[in-house]
């Protein structure tokens, strides 16, 4: 284990910091590097060229390409793309491979003969491209975020073109496909299907008027005249004949919620198709209208891409291919990390400890670290714990996609789906066990466009929810606390992605666990549009607003009483944890002490410069308070205190 210090560290404080007790007050903190804080073999594209199985890594620096040989089940080469955090898409142009990427939205070409990759274009002022697809001409066509644009690169020539926003307002082009003629846009968060002319720009809406109240038309197929289009939040599967819309067909794969990866058997005019939460793997015969379950691979699973060719049915999944036997039904699969691509460390999404274990987690995973060893190992998870809560020998996990609730022991075995927030809520921002109540508090943001979030009060002892929508008005619940039988909770004006904020202000609410009622609701900070973080200590509350002050609130006479600036993270938010009766916080590049008797701030640690994914900076408290857990880069550190 390597130690690091920020400045040299007197021999008293070295041997405390090793002992565990707290180093005496004005001494210099130690900190130790406890090595990547997750690392993760996670894979968002998929693509054949030719025999080989093209895979393109998500969330971790730098975007690799792996090829991967299905004969061999192995990756037997990597090339790594000269810019990006990831890819969610890629299309190939014979031997050539075309990928898209995220922050910053970059087209690379990967020739695959050489295994070299140069960028050839971009999407700015987007950074993000969701979908890419070649047409059979070459070209490629792009779908972006954040202005849901549709943009052309044409190899031949090397010049784009922008056919502009596909639908005004909309922030998502999802899903992309492609024929001579025609660019079908899925987009969200208010669904759409928009065909554009190729030569004249022209656009038109295809999707019929009873699906307008679908999120997304989140994935797309398009082979041999037939448009196959993955609808949320419902998890339909739209079929169109794309010489006459008007014809289409709607399949309900039931108690799913997304359609995911759809792979079109034209020859033998059947639709394949993968679905989330259950991670079932389906097959529709468009002869005899029968949807057959073929084969849910683990549970949770999310394919990425599905194949259909030489008499089965091959999965892109998180971290493994998957082939299904379309003669003997035989599933059969390969761990990505074992056939060769490694893993590497990802950005972390939230972070706990309890005496013996630090846990971070991260795309599909939780990465436990053990404090004796110095080792960690992985455990799955079907999708991102955004919060983690200990209480006693239990972690309870707060999951997006879907808000479930998921529990497991501190050493990552045991793994349980308990429980799901439901009122359309999505994405879990925060969680706080209450000792009084004996409850888990989650606070939520609903799904992609919509409004109004929630808080959720999950009982362990007898394994019941209960989820109270819009306490706060078409706000999103982004911090919980509680003290005295009163959960307190703060908001963001954002609804679900993909909406513009309703309401101006963002505020914090009073909500009394025995009447299950809003007692109160007030704006502490004029001008606050995101309090990202709220605690409870002694008799008074604190909270960090986007506005750049800590303000401490007594919510007996229900104000402000008084503030302090504090550095924010990039996004303008910050944390605070409680450990030994006092209070630390982080913007990300640095961690410092409250003192609530005198409302001053003085810095701990400085120079993190932690990268962590979303836009909340992570920082977890040793169960004696005697150490915290931060991120300095993408690695874990511990704070002797």
């Amino acid at each position: 284990m390597r130690r690091i210090r920020f400045a040299t560290a007197l021999t008293l404080a070295m041997a405390l910091c090793l002992t565990g007790a707290p180093v005496a007050a004005g001494a210099t903190p130690v900190v130790e590097d406890l090595g990547p804080a997750s690392q993760v073999t996670s894979i968002s594209a998929a693509e054949f060229v030719g025999d080989r199985l093209y895979l393109g890594t998500g969330g971790i620096k730098p975007t690799r390409i792996g090829a991967y040989d299905p004969a061999q089940r192995k990756v037997t080469s990597i090339t790594e793309l000269p810019s990006g955090d990831g890819t969610w898409a890629a299309a190939a142009v014979g031997t050539d491979l075309y990928v898209g990427t995220y922050t910053p939205g970059d087209i690379h070409k990967v020739d695959t003969r050489t295994g070299t990759a140069t960028k050839v274009a971009d999407v700015r002022p987007d950074n993000f491209i969701w979908s890419i697809d070649a047409a059979p001409d070459g070209k490629i066509y792009a779908g972006t975020y954040p202005r849901g644009r549709v943009v052309e690169y044409d190899p031949a020539t090397g010049q784009t073109r922008d056919f502009g926003q596909a639908v005004a307002g909309e922030q998502y082009v999802r899903s992309i496909a492609v024929d001579d003629t025609t660019i079908y846009a899925g987009v969200g968060a208010k669904a759409h299907l928009i065909a554009i002319d190729r030569v004249t720009g022209a656009k038109r809406e295809l999707l019929p008027a009873e699906l307008a109240d679908r999120t997304f038309v989140a994935t797309l197929a398009l082979e041999g005249g037939l448009l196959a289009a993955g609808l949320s939040a419902t998890g339909d599967l739209m079929l169109m004949e794309t010489a006459d819309p008007s014809r289409h067909v709607l399949v309900d794969a039931p108690g799913d919620s997304y359609v995911t990866a759809i792979g079109i058997d034209a020859p033998n005019n059947d639709v394949y198709f993968g679905t989330r939460p259950s991670g079932t793997l389906y097959r529709y015969d468009r002869d005899t209208a029968k949807l057959d379950r073929l084969a849910v691979p683990y549970d949770g699973a999310s394919f990425n891409r599905i194949f259909v060719g030489g008499g089965k049915v091959t999965g892109v999944l998180t971290s493994s291919v998957v082939e299904y036997d379309l003669a003997t039904g035989e599933l059969t699969g390969v761990d990505l990390t074992q056939a060769g691509m490694p893993p590497a460390p990802e950005l972390a999404m939230a972070v706990t400890a309890t005496r013996d274990q630090v846990l971070v987690s991260g795309k599909a995973g939780v990465q436990v670290h053990d404090l004796a060893t110095g080792g960690s190992t992985r455990t799955f998870l079907p999708g991102e714990a955004k919060a983690m809560t200990v209480v006693g020998n239990q972690v309870y996990l707060s999951v997006y996609t879907l808000a479930y609730l998921f529990g497991m022991r501190p050493d990552g075995s045991d793994l349980r789906r308990l429980a799901r927030v439901g009122e359309e809520q999505n994405r879990p921002l925060d969680a706080h066990y209450d000792p009084v109540s004996r409850r888990l508090l989650v606070g939520t943001q609903p799904e992609y466009g919509l409004h109004g979030g929630a808080l959720a009060l999950y009982d362990p002892r007898g394994d019941r929810i209960e989820t109270f929508r819009n306490i706060i008005a078409n706000q999103s619940i982004r911090s919980v606390t509680a003290r005295a039988g009163t959960a307190y909770v703060a908001s963001e004006i954002s609804g679900g992605l993909g909406t513009t904020p309703v309401a101006k202000q963002a505020e914090l609410a009073a909500f009394d666990l025995r009447t299950k009622r809003v007692r109160w609701s007030v704006v502490p900070v004029e001008g606050t549009t995101v309090i990202s973080e709220l605690v409870s200590h002694g008799a008074m509350l604190y909270g960090i607003a986007d506005t750049g002050v800590l303000f401490e609130f007594d919510p007996r006479r229900k104000k402000v009483t008084r503030t302090v600036a504090v550095p924010l993270s990039k996004s303008r938010t910050g944390t605070i944890v409680r450990a030994s009766g006092r209070l630390y916080g982080t913007d990300g590049e640095s961690v410092y002490r409250i003192d609530p008797l005198t409302m001053t701030i003085s810095t701990v640690v400085d120079g993190l410069a932690a990268q962590a994914y979303g836009s909340q900076p992570l920082l977890a408290a040793a169960p004696d308070g005697a150490a915290l857990y931060a991120l300095r880069g993408r690695n874990l550190v511990r704070i002797v205190l």
